[in-house]
């Protein structure tokens, strides 16, 4: 007989609450099972105890009997530490699509021309700052001059 782990739903429409038993993989998901092994609360917030209770100990006792857990019941299994990590199948999952990389090409080209852009203004202003403090320092010497002249001259 193969065994699952697997969850059971109850609850009313729209309101899901998940009972987590042992039972024949032959037999309806909401029908006859050989253990409640837990229960699965999905409206809970996720960082609550109450979200997933489970018993460890027959859980680990179904495990040897070579139970095979579903996925969803595997993931509650490495969170609890009863089971180690598998690896999951679809590595390309995370991976951003054509377009997104498109769009990500774009930004970038365009973050770097506007970076461009400001560096250029940057040292134009630089040079426009160096060009003012020159005329400054200049007007300064004249009027330097001018007042010594006047002074000079009275």
């Amino acid at each position: 007989m193969a065994m699952k782990i697997r969850l059971a739903r109850g609850g009313s429409k729209k309101r899901p609450h998940y009972a987590i038993v042992a039972t024949d993989s032959r037999m309806p998901r909401d029908g006859r099972f050989l253990e409640k092994l837990g229960t699965y609360n999905p409206l809970l917030p996720k960082d609550s105890e109450d979200r997933v209770r489970m018993n460890v100990e027959r859980v680990q006792h179904w495990l040897g009997q070579g139970a095979q857990p579903t996925d969803r019941v595997a993931r509650f299994l490495e969170a609890a530490g009863v089971k180690e990590k598998t690896e999951r199948k679809n590595l390309k999952k995370g991976e951003p699509g054509k377009a997104a990389k498109d769009r990500a090409t774009k930004r970038a080209e365009r973050e770097a021309a506007a970076a461009a852009a400001v560096a250029d203004t940057s040292t134009a202003d630089a040079d426009a700052a160096a060009a003012a403090e020159e005329q400054a320092s200049v007007d300064a010497v004249d009027t330097a001059a001018a007042d010594a002249a006047e002074a000079a001259s009275e």
